[in-house]
């Protein structure tokens, strides 16, 4: 029932903008749900961004793949061996001769003395990064002279040289460009094929050296780290960024959509070049790099609403019951199952959430405690069946109000199909469900009130196979009765179920279980699981969370600290009730974590 006090402030058709837009629309003959505003990025903020800055926004996924690669894992955490360094710097050096080649034949493609300038600077701050290689070699006694180039580098250097060449599909090569505002095209087409590598390689700089102690010398590849997020790399990456919105400014909609392209392109080549590294070490990433299917489990659990959704599934069921309620002036058969109109409805739905609000803070002030105490998963759990018993009594209220009588089942699906889920989200699962080489199963623990609404959901994004577990309509015919068989209402009821789900596994296998929620009702299968990922925001989870001593630990820090202890020969294994969950901000980062690219 968190999701009336997130969702139905005293007018819900009124919704903040997690709420879907336009809802007014709605028939019941035709239910075309938009978008929530949540899910779109904004439209005036994209138009104020230049082009590169959009492009970062738009391929940030590939940006979380080469953040959490094994590689870039290792190298963070300071236990990259020498010799897979060495290789390393070999291939970079190859890479970084060719991005100052581009520069130089995108600088004669230039008609504008001031892009003219900013390239050749580009170029000598990359002449100048050369440099820094070769002191690398000289100061750990590297050579490199006998390391063979991978055909990952090969094949992003070709693709870059190629296009500095003008040879891009539907482009000319300079040599045959009739005027200088062709040239001018292969010019931005390069800087769309380099601007990722540059806007990539200072992000993960940034990141690495938050992870750095100032005081601490002995990180190994500290030189590194502090090139790549230096202010003057920061700011070359930043100047090939403008230089690519300055080139291209003039060009045509069909002529951007090939710098997108070739920008997109240039990102998944680069975590080509990263996978094609020599990693002689074991990795705590991707998790199921050890998994075998023999002797091995993996069970995924997740909640629904605000960890797959944009929208709370109540938020939705509201609406469609308000949408599709009889007029004042509609008569009802008396066979039908009586219901209110719609301006009752939202009336009721108001008081409804107005007092589901105000106890619902009054409950989790008087279980949080006053001074943050030491972790014991005994005392938060007494404390959550408090607010378990207000769940049941919340939902019971709901129930008795009438206000989800007459609900059509064939509605409810077509608004689970029309649902937007989060990004990745589905990707994921498909990801896990159809992988021949896992042995694994996927469940989702839910609140909310309509299990079809779920499974329509998934459905609609082409996965068939995960179990629901959360409440479901009594219908009479395809109409709802008003009624829920009550099976997942609340915290207890989740781990409750999450452990039933475990026990009833085969012990012919080792599980792994890993839960991924967003909300307070999620804490304790969160802390159950080996692994317990939080995803979003909640600011209840975090106070909760915190005062019965939780430590929330960002997914890449965590996982950078658990590579240290895995090379140090302390076990990496994972195993729950240690207090400590793990962070992300998207799906992108679970399935880097999990999957791997």
């Amino acid at each position: 029932m968190r999701l009336m006090r997130l969702l139905f402030p005293p007018n819900p058709i009124k919704t903040p903008q997690t709420l879907f837009t336009s809802l007014r629309s709605l028939s019941l003959s035709s239910m075309a749900i938009p978008p929530p505003k949540s899910a779109i990025p904004s439209a005036a903020a994209d138009n104020e961004a230049g082009l590169a800055r959009r492009f970062w926004i738009k391929f940030r996924r590939e940006s979380i793949f080469a953040l959490f690669h094994p590689f870039s894992l290792c190298l963070a955490s300071g236990d990259l061996k020498i010799e897979s360094f060495r290789s390393y710097i070999a291939q970079d050096a190859h890479f970084l001769k060719a991005f100052a080649h581009a520069y130089e034949l995108a600088e004669e493609c230039a008609d504008d003395d001031d892009a003219k300038l900013g390239i050749s600077e580009l170029r000598s701050a990359v002449l100048q990064e050369l440099k820094m290689h070769n002191s690398f070699v000289q100061e750990w006694g590297l050579d490199a002279k006998d390391i063979s180039i991978s055909s990952a580098a090969v094949k992003y250097t070709e693709f870059l040289l190629a296009t500095a060449s003008g040879k891009v599909e539907g482009v000319k090569g300079p040599g045959k460009l009739a005027t200088p505002f062709e040239r001018t095209k292969v010019a931005a087409y390069t800087l769309g094929a380099m601007t990722p590598c540059m806007r990539l390689y200072a992000f993960i700089g940034k990141e690495f050296k938050a992870l750095l102690d100032p005081k601490d010398d002995t990180h190994p590849y500290k030189k590194w780290i502090d090139n790549y997020s230096s202010e003057s790399f920061q700011a070359s990456a930043v100047q090939t960024e403008e230089l690519l919105d300055k080139l291209s400014v003039s060009l045509t909609g069909e002529e951007l959509d090939i710098i997108e392209k070739l920008y997109h392109q240039a990102m998944k080549l680069e975590i080509e070049f990263f996978s094609a590294q020599s990693l002689l070490q074991p990795t705590v990433v991707p998790l199921i790099k050890e998994h075998d299917s023999a002797k091995d489990r993996l069970m995924i659990f997740s909640d629904f609403d605000l960890t797959c959704t944009v929208v709370d599934s109540s938020a939705i069921l509201a609406e469609i019951a308000i949408v599709t309620a009889p007029k004042p002036d509609q008569n009802q058969s008396e066979d039908q199952i009586m219901r209110m109109s719609s301006a009752d409805l939202r009336n009721t739905w108001g008081l409804l959430s107005k007092q589901y609000t105000e106890e619902y803070e009054q409950c989790i002030e008087s279980i949080i405690p006053t001074k943050r105490a030491e972790f014991v998963y005994n005392n938060l759990h007494k404390a959550l069946e408090q607010l378990s018993e207000f769940e049941k009594k919340a939902n019971n209220r709901v129930i008795e109000s009438g206000v989800l009588k007459g609900l059509n089942i064939e509605d409810i699906k077509r608004a689970g199909e029309r649902l937007i889920l989060q990004d990745g989200c589905i990707d994921f699962f498909k990801k896990i469900i159809k992988s021949d080489n896992l042995n694994a199963n996927v469940h989702v623990l839910s609140y909310c009130w309509c299990g079809d609404l779920i499974r329509s959901a998934f459905s609609s994004g082409g996965l068939h196979e995960p179990n629901v577990h959360a409440n479901e309509f009594t219908f009479e015919e395809s109409i709802s009765t008003g009624k829920i068989v009550k099976k997942v209402e609340s915290p207890i009821d989740k781990v409750q179920a999450f452990r039933d789900i475990i026990k009833s596994c085969q012990s012919d296998r080792k599980n792994l279980t890993i839960y991924i929620g967003d909300s307070v009702g999620d804490l304790l299968c969160l802390l159950e699981a080996d692994i317990g990922i939080v995803i979003g925001s909640s600011s209840s989870l975090r106070r909760v969370g915190t005062q019965f001593g939780v430590s929330f630990v960002p997914l890449f820090p965590g996982l950078v600290k658990k590579q240290k202890e895995c090379v140090e020969g302390r076990s990496s294994n994972w195993k729950g009730l240690t207090g400590i969950l793990y962070t992300a901000s998207s799906w992108a980062e679970i399935h880097a974590f999990i999957l791997g690219y």
